[in-house]
């Protein structure tokens, strides 16, 4: 097996810098759409079932798009017509999925509205967010592969601030922060207006500076047949033979991704009922409440970009996986207990802890389990439902946990702490040699 050659930082760096806009999406996402439904006129009860479609369609679509892109090749590449195709589709339904108070229908008429664009971006997201982690799995050797993937998680936060404070921004430069009920302020429908914008500048960037290497190439590389371009890969046959570090590092993800779907879903109204008193949708307070959580969101990446940078000083990446998923639950648990707004930075920034290590350490142990394993995009994709299917069973049990927790949304961060701290007890099971 030929040994890939080291790249410069900009070639690492361009590799991944589309990430930049289409995790400005992603934050919009993450940060409003529990908002815009309760706009809507979604019950808290309920809140939780529309944050199913986003990991659904990210568990049917990332698999195929692995797979498929395992067996493509074209002038424009073998992963970024994927990428391409899927930012293009995220841009039109950036515009669209904002404005389903805005049309003049009936409340369940633009929820369904709202669904459909919902599901149709969570498919354009994940199409184009898969790419770039096979991007570096293809092209980066095993030395920078930690680098390729912390410049990624730079790029990924960097882009979830933008996203964060748009709204809280654009209010501050005068945008309305209130609309009439059932309608969603213009501070959040020029928010993703001007993320679409951004997202599809990136991604041209990267299609223009990224060249991939043919299947010939990258066999040689990888030390596997060239046969992904002809072979049908059988999900159920990947998954038998998949390295134990896959089911080790999936099971770690599994509570730690259900804890964040908690934070997503309800830290509007956990904001909303602990620092401004109220659960009133309609309520100038609960938008205000809104537009801060995107700055507690960005808060927390700017606590993930810091300690993304601590990490790599420790001398077991074990041991520090451990720690910050039990940094990132103590700064859920906090949550419900402070009632200043500027206090809540404390809390964000440990979560940041937690994320960081989510988005560098999981990568980083399958991808180097999985040399000379072959179908490396196709494993990636199915990898990716250890990220959306503890989304989705946290989202069918959503209402009956609230229900569990008094029906306060604050009492919900308990859950999320609660849910990292297993997380962190399971690294313990990831052994060294793990294959």
């Amino acid at each position: 097996m030929k040994q890939r050659p080291d790249l410069s930082f900009w070639s690492l760096w361009n590799l991944s810098f589309g990430f930049f806009g289409v995790q400005i999406a992603y934050a919009l996402q993450s940060a409003n759409i529990s908002r815009i439904f309760a706009t809507l006129g979604a019950d808290p009860h309920s809140l939780s079932y529309f944050w199913i479609l986003p990991p659904l369609m990210g568990i049917i679509v990332q698999p195929i798009v692995g797979t498929l892109s395992d067996k493509t090749w074209c002038r424009f590449g073998r992963r970024i017509p994927y990428l391409f195709v899927g930012a293009a589709t995220a841009v039109l339904v950036m515009c669209l999925l904002p404005n389903a108070g805005s049309f003049g229908m009936a409340v369940s008429t633009a929820m369904t509205f709202g669904l459909v664009s919902l599901m149709f971006l969570d498919t354009s997201i994940n199409m184009a967010m898969q790419p770039f982690k096979m991007l570096v799995g293809d092209t980066v050797n095993e030395k920078q592969k930690s680098l390729a993937y912390a410049i990624q998680s730079f790029l990924c936060n960097a882009g979830s601030i933008a996203g964060f404070i748009f709204p809280f921004l654009f209010t501050w430069l005068g945008i309305s922060n209130v609309a009439q009920k059932g309608v969603v302020p213009d501070s959040v429908i020029w928010s993703f207006y001007i993320g679409a914008a951004i997202l599809i500048l990136c991604v041209i960037y990267t299609t223009l500076k990224v060249k991939e290497m043919p299947p010939e190439v990258y066999a040689e590389y990888h030390g596997v047949k060239n046969t992904e371009k002809g072979d049908s890969a059988n999900w159920f046959t990947l998954l038998r033979n998949a390295p134990s570090t896959f089911w080790k590092v999936g099971l770690v993800q599994f509570f730690c991704w259900a804890g964040f779907l908690y934070m997503w879903n309800y830290s509007t109204g956990a904001i909303a009922e602990t620092v401004w008193n109220t659960t009133d949708p309609a309520s100038k307070e609960f938008q205000e409440a809104g537009n801060w959580v995107g700055i507690l969101f960005a808060v927390q990446a700017v606590g993930s970009v810091l300690w993304a940078m601590v990490l790599p000083r420790f001398n077991n990446a074990k041991m520090a996986y451990w720690m910050s998923l039990v940094l990132g639950g103590i700064g859920f648990a906090l949550i419900p207990f402070i009632h200043n707004q500027y206090m809540q930075f404390i809390p964000f920034i440990l979560i940041g802890c937690g994320w960081a290590a989510m988005l560098a350490m999981p990568f980083t142990f399958v991808t180097n389990a999985l040399e000379g394993y072959g179908h490396m995009g196709a494993y990636l994709g199915l990898f990716n439902g250890t990220i959306c299917l503890p989304q989705i069973v946290a989202a069918l049990l959503g209402g009956v946990m609230l229900s569990l927790v008094g029906s306060h949304q604050s009492n919900m961060m308990f859950i999320a702490g609660a849910s990292l701290v297993i997380g962190a007890i399971c690294v313990f099971g990831i052994g060294k040699n793990d294959r």
